[in-house]
């Protein structure tokens, strides 16, 4: 195992205990950290319901706080650590905040831009090209979510039952 594998998997670990977080205000559990240099430069994770804003996904949250942070929205020499792979409009903001490298857990078979539905990283005609690491703590991701919506499942159910 090299050392960029277990910096991505500390990495990572740290983006699921942010999207532990989100099931608590009612959010999907996806969270998104933004790190340069070994440091977390900003973290977060989704806000639509919270916000009501379509846009609110864990990866834009995190890249628009980063650039406030480092006051420019080139984000160069830093990774990108999210729990699902990014879908279209997530993997576009990616590519213009010139993000070297992406790293992602489970794989998003309904909106994923980064090898499931799409591939958009590789594509020629972009002005940047993304590094794609996928499946870091895929497992643990995906039962995150799985776990999230059972439980949203459930309460419905439930609440059919009362009616």
């Amino acid at each position: 195992m090299s050392v960029h594998d277990d910096l991505d998997r500390h990495f990572m670990q740290q983006a699921l205990a942010l999207a532990r977080e989100a099931p608590l205000i009612g959010e999907v559990p996806i969270a998104a950290l933004l790190v340069r240099d070994d440091l977390v430069i900003a973290g977060a994770h989704n806000l639509r319901e919270t916000d009501q804003d379509p846009t609110a996904h864990a990866e834009l949250l995190a890249i628009r706080a980063a650039a406030r942070q480092t006051r420019s929205w080139r984000l160069t020499d830093s990774t990108l650590y999210v729990t699902l792979e990014p879908c279209t409009m997530c993997i576009g903001a990616i590519v213009l905040a010139r993000i070297p490298r992406l790293v992602f857990g489970a794989l998003d078979p309904k909106a994923g831009a980064c090898g499931s539905i799409m591939n958009i990283p590789p594509e020629p005609m972009l002005n940047h090209r993304v590094e794609v690491v996928g499946g870091v703590c895929a497992e643990e991701s995906q039962m995150l979510l799985q776990d999230f919506f059972r439980s949203l499942r459930k309460a419905a159910a439930q609440k059919q039952l009362h009616q």
